[in-house]
């Protein structure tokens, strides 16, 4: 039983970060879209058109690729923790439910449209196309929370035949445990998607390619936003801090009272187990530190060049910035081994072991070759991800295909096509 349950721990966890970090970065330049587009409906400057264009074909890239991996952290709830399904399913199963609605079907239709309708809608109508994107993004992550708080802080629930049913949906969906994680988890993203902005702006004025004036302005829309929203993050994950205190206090080891006094209660309650969280999750706290930190610093320094526009002649801070774009991405899986495996031995916390939540009838042998099998194709999906992403984001706008006007008849394609 504990192989069966350590491999089938270990493959969420690698499916469930791979996929976080896939979102995190889409949320992020989903909403740098909205901004730039909507600049271009009301100026109709075609730098602003050329910048949506560019950056939103990265975005795609990310989007797609990304919806795999979600696909393949979906199976494992059956796979993998029937138990927790059947002993919540009529609670968190819900709002998941909701969330594939709004993902695969309206985002994804929207998005479909605003692909599609480059040159065939005005500039106004296409713009909302874009904000509707985001905002069934956004609607997804509220819905995903809802349940994953459901999970650190069960409220609204009772059981009744050993499953759990909500006896106030209101409370399932106003959880304090989701509504402070969410706020953490959109300004994580957006400093995501700023440092990624960042991180090409530099890597392309570093190099003096032949686009500078276009990653400038890259950068002194995404460098403050960057730093920003790194300090605002920071902020959010203070007051998350006191509410996990309060809701799940065994997260911070046998030294604090507050969780000292909850590992008796549940000793009391539940007979002897170990209920502090392991040993690593106060490391990925501390790597969570020390990678906002520096996500504050970096930028700030930035800025003052930026101020001062000598920026682009500090090659090596220029280069900085670029391999800071590694520090969200540090931050957001440490946060989330912090959050997820920190409520260990909970699948629910404080109702539902992790051991209750597995399928029954799971070999390790099973467990081992799906394991195998999703992981291989998650790690495929992320190299892939990160080979496209490198590779145009390397050749700049004049190679982007997203929006670009069809080819006259008769006339071939320009260079930036046919080097595609």
């Amino acid at each position: 039983m504990d192989d069966v349950l350590t491999l089938a721990r270990l493959q969420f966890a690698l499916t469930a970060i791979a996929h976080y970090l896939f979102v995190s970065l889409t949320l992020g330049l989903v909403t740098f879209l909205v901004v730039l587009q909507t600049r271009w409906a009301i100026t109709g400057k075609d730098k602003h058109r050329t910048q949506t264009r560019f950056w939103g074909q990265l975005y795609l890239i990310n989007y797609a690729l990304g919806i795999g991996t979600g696909i393949v952290m979906e199976f494992q709830f059956g796979l993998n923790w029937s138990g927790l399904t059947h002993a919540a399913g009529n609670v968190f199963g819900a709002p998941l439910a909701v969330e594939t609605l709004v993902a695969f079907f309206a985002e994804s239709t929207l998005l479909g449209l605003w692909i599609f309708g480059w040159d065939r809608l005005g500039r106004t109508a296409h713009t909302v196309l874009i904000w509707l994107v985001a905002l069934t993004a956004y609607a997804s992550v509220f819905f995903v929370m809802a349940a994953n708080g459901f999970l650190q802080n069960p409220e609204g629930t009772r059981r009744v035949d050993g499953e759990m049913v909500p006896v106030d949906t209101a409370t399932l969906f106003q959880n304090s445990n989701a509504g402070s994680a969410m706020g953490h988890v959109l300004t994580g993203a957006l400093a995501t998607g700023a440092f990624f902005i960042v991180a090409v702006s530099a890597w392309h004025l570093r190099r003096r390619t032949a686009h500078t004036e276009f990653f400038w302005s890259s950068m002194k829309l995404a460098l403050p936003v960057a730093a920003l929203t790194s300090l605002v993050t920071g902020i959010m994950g203070a007051g998350l801090f006191q509410v996990v205190a309060d809701q799940t206090p065994t997260k911070f080891g046998p030294g604090d009272k507050n969780a000292a006094a909850r590992a008796r209660e549940f000793t009391e309650k539940f007979g002897p187990d170990n209920y502090y969280a392991p040993d690593y999750v106060r490391t990925a706290e501390s790597l969570m530190l020390s990678s906002w930190t520096v996500m504050i610093v970096v930028p700030l320094v930035a800025l003052l060049f930026l101020i001062r526009r000598n920026l682009i002649r500090r090659r090596v801070l220029l280069w900085l910035l670029s391999a800071c774009v590694i520090l969200p991405y540090l931050a957001s899986t440490a946060g989330w081994v912090f959050r997820e495996a920190g409520r260990q031995p909970w699948a629910i916390y404080g109702v539902l072991k992790t051991e209750e939540a597995l399928t029954p009838g799971l070999t390790a042998g099973g467990t081992l070759a799906s394991l195998l099998v999703f992981g291989l194709l998650v790690v495929a999906l992320t190299l892939i991800d990160w080979a496209l992403l490198l590779r145009f984001a390397r050749q700049g706008p004049d190679a982007a295909q997203l929006g670009r006007p069809p080819s006259p008849a008769g006339k071939p394609a320009d260079h930036a096509t046919l080097t595609y």
